[in-house]
């Protein structure tokens, strides 16, 4: 327990942070001394886009993608309607789910590096 009594409080807290420093300097030698390198990141740099997200947009506009939608947000307003059901709409997903990820699927690896 830490009890305020003046300076004390503020070099418990320089202690205890000079100790993470040393744990954080240790760990980063420990890894250098592989030779692995040590990567970070650069707030610099632009922000990465998912080119997953993208491709799911362009497939979901497709005929038979979107049809599967629709079925599936049919069946669930369906299933919300009622209030007693047993009906879920499971194989609706996985129709939709299964397709969209196919199409992304053809053109997704090629933009992986």
């Amino acid at each position: 327990m830490i009890e305020k009594c003046g300076n004390a409080t503020y070099k418990i807290s320089v202690l205890i942070a000079s100790q993470v420093n040393r744990q954080k300097a240790s760990k980063m030698a420990f890894w250098k001394s592989f030779g692995l390198p040590v990567v970070r990141a650069d707030d610099d740099e632009a922000e990465l886009v998912d080119p997953q997200a993208a491709l799911r947009d362009k497939c979901q506009a497709k005929g038979n993608i979107e049809s599967l939608y629709n079925k599936y947000q049919e069946c669930n307003d369906r299933v919300n309607g009622r209030s007693k059901t047993t009906e879920t709409c499971m194989e609706e997903l996985f129709d939709y789910v299964a397709e969209l990820d196919h199409c992304v699927a053809h053109s997704l690896f090629s933009k992986l590096k």
